[in-house]
């Protein structure tokens, strides 16, 4: 089963709209409609999300004096 989360408003008349769903026409969908929680994590939680990564000589030999890990 495959599962599509998409985040919608509901519409001053109560009524919603879900557009340029990933499934084909004719396809059987279930829908299931939940109010977002309070609870439900930010993104402000993980700030680091999405950013870059930056490795700086990842393939250079370490000397052992060198690891954190043996400190």
């Amino acid at each position: 089963m495959q599962a599509h989360r998409v985040e919608v408003t509901i519409k001053q008349n109560g009524t919603l709209t879900l557009e340029d769903l990933p499934f084909h026409t004719g396809e059987v969908v279930e829908v299931i409609v939940l109010a977002r929680s309070a609870s439900t994590p930010h993104a402000d939680c993980y700030p680091l999300r999405g950013e870059a990564i930056r490795y700086i000589a990842p393939a250079e030999p370490v000397a052992y004096d060198e690891w954190e890990a043996e400190r």
